[in-house]
């Protein structure tokens, strides 16, 4: 398998690489370099990009911290303003919606300014495509922004959200299903090649509009619409990455009456004849008599009946395997399309962990170390690894030390909070687990003493016997280096016959002591050899 860091390093743009490290004061490098005022959790030199999203139901900016493979929010607002209520029976934008919208935009506007934004992108959809006043609209959203509006049409929507999708996937295969308030829009999926998009008139509101929000009415026509679509009659087998609000309000209610203990949207699944069951109970129940209908905002209650209807009936046409939830749509999926090849093709989790080594590390080349450092021990030892659990362990590597400056009773603790709840894309749940388990054993140990049951329940026993082996091999690796690089490189930690044998040679042979052999011992029950330490001259 070609080497992701090393292939994602080179993609990343000058400004998000690791940097070499530099010894300075506290005081006199911050104010010698001009900083002050800078936040250090941000990368240097990255412009602030941003997109107003004006949907049929929703307009909400969000503002990234650059132009990257894995874009951080920095700013996220959004307001039901409800474009798209009455345009299928009026055929246009009604005047309070429009005014809220307007009042919106404004402050989003103000607020892109504030924050230092280089480049801002409008982006509209449905309902203001095909009111009768949407083009008036436009002029005077544009006379806000001071930037031409795009107003996408329903393949443009179509192909950005599964856009979105390949950002925010490794190897994505399926259907992409993003509805709206005004529409559905389905694309295909293979890998990074997407197929024709086709736009449906199921969106929440607009189906509300029709039926007169008569639940019978609305379901014969999402029936008669889903029947003919072409997109989701090649599904069959294969994912379905449903996107958009409602469909993440009907996640989140799932996620409620399970009791699931990851409350992270993207990458979550469902069995879709689990998903169907549900959905179906969903669409034949008043809202408010749901289980931990709490869980679900009061403004999008009312459109989950339409929601579950049009996703109960995408998923049986489509014969899916399994839904997936994206919670990357057509902002990002816009973002994607404006990257160079060579940062497309690079892997999001990976870029995502250099950033936050980059960021929080005592020494990221130190982690960039470990990958290699590791790959020869597993080679060594005969540890057999698919390639997405070898993708997984360098992410890990790279993550290892992201606790470092919290109290030492809590590193673990904290640092598997911070991973398991990171804004990471390009990684499904029992990844998650994977990492952050990985990380905690890193700084409490191998035995998981205060590991809370809930992370683990999505640990399978493979996975948490994985994390358990890397944790014993960073404890050795950090034990001997200090987290600082030039270490491990020259001290080989390799299986001979029946030993583990990590070697210190030279100068470095004065950093073996009980600690070292304890860890190294530890290791070793892992795989069933006997350690020993080498300290040749």
């Amino acid at each position: 398998m070609e080497n992701l860091l090393n292939s994602t390093l080179q993609s990343l743009s000058p400004a998000t690489r690791p940097q070499p490290e530099r010894a300075r004061s506290q005081s006199a490098g911050l104010q010698s370099s001009g900083r002050l005022n800078a936040a250090p959790s941000r990368l240097d030199e990255l412009e602030p990009v941003a997109v107003v999203d004006i949907g049929s139901n929703s307009v909400r900016l969000v503002v990234y911290e650059g132009l990257t493979r894995s874009p951080t929010p920095i700013f996220n607002e959004k307001v039901l303003c409800g474009l798209g209520r009455h345009v299928a029976s009026l055929g246009r934008l009604e005047e309070t919606s429009v005014t809220m919208a307007i009042e919106s935009i404004t402050r989003f506007r103000a607020l892109a300014r504030q924050i230092g934004v280089g480049a801002i992108h409008v982006i509209a959809t449905a309902a203001v495509r095909e009111a009768s006043n949407g083009a008036a609209f436009v002029e005077r959203v544009e006379d806000i922004i001071g930037a031409p509006i795009r107003v996408l049409t329903g393949h443009e929507e179509a192909s950005l959200s599964a856009f979105g999708v390949v950002a925010g996937f490794k190897d994505p295969d399926g259907i992409a299903g993003d509805l709206g308030g005004g529409s559905f829009e389905t694309i295909d999926i293979r890998g990074r090649t997407i197929g024709t998009g086709e736009t449906l008139p199921l969106g929440g509101l607009r189906l509300r509009d029709l039926a007169g929000q008569s639940i019978k009415k609305a379901e014969r026509i999402v029936a008669q619409s889903i029947e003919t679509s072409r997109v989701l009659g090649g599904g069959k087998g294969r994912d379905f990455f449903a996107i958009g609000g409602t469909f993440r309000s009907l996640v989140r209610l799932h996620m409620a009456q399970t009791d699931y203990p990851l409350h992270i949207m993207h990458g979550y699944q469902i069995p879709a004849a689990e998903a169907i069951e549900f959905t179906r109970m969903v669409r034949r129940s008043r809202p408010e008599t749901l289980p931990h209908i709490d869980a679900v905002s009061s403004a999008r209650r009312e459109l989950l009946p339409y929601g579950a209807m049009v996703l109960e009936q995408a998923l049986r046409r489509s014969q899916a395997k399994r839904l997936v939830i994206s919670a990357l749509g057509v902002r990002e999926g816009l973002l994607y399309t404006l990257l160079d090849e060579t940062m497309q093709q690079s892997d999001p989790l990976i870029a995502a962990c250099l950033e936050l080594s980059y960021l929080r590390s005592r020494s990221p080349r130190f982690a960039r170390e470990l990958c290699d450092w590791t790959d020869q021990f597993y080679a060594s030892a005969g540890i057999e690894e698919t390639d997405e659990e070898r993708r997984l362990r360098h992410a890990a590597c790279l993550l290892g030390d992201i606790g470092w400056r919290s109290h030492p009773d809590y590193r673990g603790e904290q640092s598997l909070s911070a991973i398991a709840y990171a804004s990471f894309t390009g990684i499904d749940h029992p990844g998650r687990a994977f990492l952050a388990l990985t990380v905690f054993h890193r700084y409490v140990g191998l035995s998981g003493d205060g590991l809370s049951p809930r992370i683990g329940v999505l640990a399978n026993g493979r996975t948490g016997e994985r994390a358990r082996l890397l944790s014993g091999a960073l404890r050795v690796a950090y034990l001997i280096s200090g987290a600082m690089p030039g270490v491990i490189d020259r001290a080989a930690l390799k299986a001979d016959g029946e030993a583990l044998v990590l070697t210190l040679p030279g100068d470095l042979a004065s950093l073996a002591g009980s600690r070292v052999a304890s860890r190294l011992k530890q290791l070793a029950r892992l795989i069933g050899l006997r350690p020993e330490i080498e300290t040749p001259a």
